[in-house]
């Protein structure tokens, strides 16, 4: 089972809605946590610890969490390069997050070929 932390500013709004998302993709685990101090779900060193692959919104999130979370840092850490315009479970953003995220994740597989969870 692969850990999958989504990191945000504030946990409020993209990292909830990759959460929310991707929460039954099988063979992954998620959650997601916010830098900011007044983050709805702070993200702490164990989360960090925890995580094989992480995924940050912004590039200053990627720097945020280097520069805070230095010694527990082993997971690849990639960024979706998603700015922070969008609602939480913004279609547009859902459909960001299928086309950015999905590719990183394992696949399933079906028959004799792979494909990626379909995501409805």
């Amino acid at each position: 089972m692969k850990h999958v932390l989504f990191i945000c500013g504030k946990n409020r709004k993209r990292s909830p809605t990759a959460e929310e998302i991707f929460s039954d993709w099988p063979g992954v685990e998620v959650t997601s946590a916010g830098l900011d101090n007044d983050a709805d779900n702070r993200c702490t060193p164990e989360l960090v610890e925890w995580a094989d692959m992480i995924f940050v919104m912004e590039r200053s999130h990627k720097e945020k969490l280097s520069r805070g979370f230095k010694k527990q840092l082993k997971a690849r850490v990639i960024c979706l390069d998603i700015a922070d315009e969008y609602k939480f479970m913004d279609p547009k953003l859902v459909e960001l997050f299928r086309k950015t995220v999905s590719r990183h994740l394992p696949s399933t597989r079906t028959g004799n070929s792979y494909r990626r969870q379909e995501l409805s």
